[in-house]
């Protein structure tokens, strides 16, 4: 079914909500859906619930809430991915399928090895074009919220957001290979320092930072563990900027029970 999110306001009353802009061509031109029809709507808040069309008009639609529903789209583990910024239009990549698998937020970053030109002229731009790519993947995964697109941070600025978390996980291809630290490792010490024994039932902020494709410099992952990150590695196998960020998306999801880790 469906599904579209929408500001509290429009979700009105008790058994109101209507749709105007690119939603409601969406769903007139796009899916062909009318009077009698049923989607889902969420606030992105606190409140979700399959409606039924009662009036569609060019521009506007307006439905009849039928069923509230369970906001159960959220993973147990709030995930930040803080990306470097990569090349081309692969941002655009890691956003859209980093919502899908369960990404909280995205924080695109300035690295020394970054190989995009950083134009802050076209920043509002890119994010206003970031966050509709989040929005539309979020509707697609049947989230119970959009994942935030912040602002592009500069490397020192990128250091400071290091403390807002539980656990920051700064992945560095030096630390692959048998010897390395892994993530389920550095997890592992995580609940072991808190006393913790019992990870499928926590609530716990992630922050996973992916350097560019040329890699983070030594002294990087220097400042990065002063700040209190604990620098992991994906493995023995060098991966691209994009695949990491997924790769270790997808673990910490494992991790948290998500996927049926234990």
């Amino acid at each position: 079914m469906q599904r579209y999110f929408v500001t509290p306001e429009q979700l009105y009353g008790d058994d109101h909500v209507y749709l105007t802009g690119d939603d409601a061509h969406h769903i007139l031109r796009v899916m062909r859906m009318g009077p009698g029809d049923e989607f889902m709507v969420s606030d992105g808040i606190s409140r979700e619930a399959k409606a039924v069309i009662r009036k569609a008009e060019p521009g506007r639609v307006e439905a009849e809430v039928e069923e509230w529903l369970p906001m159960n789209g959220e993973p147990s583990w709030s995930i930040t991915v803080a990306q470097s910024l990569p090349k081309g239009d692969k941002m655009e990549w890691v956003i859209q399928k980093g919502t899908e698998i369960g990404a909280a937020a995205f924080i695109p970053f300035q690295s020394q090895r970054m190989i995009v030109q950083y134009d802050d002229k076209k920043e509002a731009k890119r994010i206003e074009r970031w966050s509709k790519i989040a929005k539309e993947a979020a509707e697609q995964a049947h989230r119970s919220r959009i994942p935030d697109v912040k602002p592009v941070l500069p490397w020192r600025q990128l250091l400071k957001e290091i403390g807002q978390y539980d656990l920051a996980l700064f992945c560095y291809e030096k630390e692959g290979g048998a010897a390395g630290t892994g993530l389920r490792a550095a997890i592992g010490s995580y609940y072991d320092s808190k006393g913790l024994t019992d990870r499928l039932a926590s609530r716990i902020s992630v922050l996973l930072i992916v350097g560019p494709e040329g890699g983070f410099t030594p002294r990087e992952a220097e400042e990065a563990e002063a700040e209190g990150a604990v620098i992991v590695g994906l493995g023995r196998r060098i991966l691209r900027t994009e695949t990491a960020a997924m790769v270790g998306l997808a673990c910490l999801m494992y991790e948290s029970g998500e996927m049926g880790g234990e």
